[in-house]
């Protein structure tokens, strides 16, 4: 008995200790750049006149077009799916683009997702269609734009400005935003990728404050 017993911690131990430290490298990547810079959000609003900024934040961005009320869907699955366990941390943010006009829709569709959480941290920015454009291209994706000035798919900025996806995702290649209409999608991979992002940021600022006690 005791034979079989020690066989099997020198069989088990091996493979745990690899599983643990596997994991632990997968946690602790960093999320791959895809695109450098992508424009700030000069001249938009929040739907309450303050101004609204990337940088310094961890943004999850969206692109509404004039009828955010019809993609209700889309933001309630976000609201559930990766909103609701990320909007405590601070600096991270959501951020959905929309034109000039289209606030009353957005005031609504606001009301209804504070039914569901707090939404101190999703904001609506409005701004010219021009703007929308510019900011939309300058994150240098293969998607494109409606002429409503919305999209399915909702990007991951960094505090630098950076997009963030994925460069070897399992069923694109390269995966530059998540597309909300897809729940399975939304839970796995964009909840996946933003717990990355978080956690090095977390692992940066331990460090940063580590060597300041040195």
């Amino acid at each position: 008995m005791k034979k079989f017993l020690v066989l099997g911690i020198l069989f088990i131990l091996p493979i745990t200790a690899y599983i643990f430290f596997a994991s632990g490298v997968n946690n602790f990547a960093k999320l791959p750049v895809l695109t450098n810079g992508t424009n700030e959000l000069n001249g938009f609003k929040t739907l309450t006149g303050t101004p609204v900024i990337l940088e310094d934040h961890i943004t999850v961005l969206g692109f509404l077009g004039n009828d955010p009320l019809s993609k209700n869907g889309n933001t309630y699955n976000l609201m559930h799916k990766v909103y609701k366990k990320n909007f405590q941390f601070e600096d991270f943010q959501f951020v959905f683009l929309i034109p000039e006009g289209a606030e009353a829709s957005a005031e609504i569709l606001k009301k209804d997702l504070q039914k569901i959480e707090d939404t101190k941290r999703w904001l609506f920015a409005v701004g010219s269609a021009k703007d929308i454009k510019e900011v939309f291209n300058s994150l240098k994706t293969n998607y494109n734009i409606a002429s409503d000035l919305s999209t399915p798919y909702v990007f991951i900025i960094d505090k630098e400005k950076n997009l963030r996806g994925r460069d070897d995702d399992e069923d694109v290649g390269t995966l530059y935003g998540f597309d909300a209409r897809e729940v399975a999608e939304i839970n796995n991979k964009m909840s996946d990728d933003i717990k990355v992002l978080l956690a090095e940021y977390r692992l940066a600022l331990k460090k940063y404050n580590s060597n300041r006690e040195i």
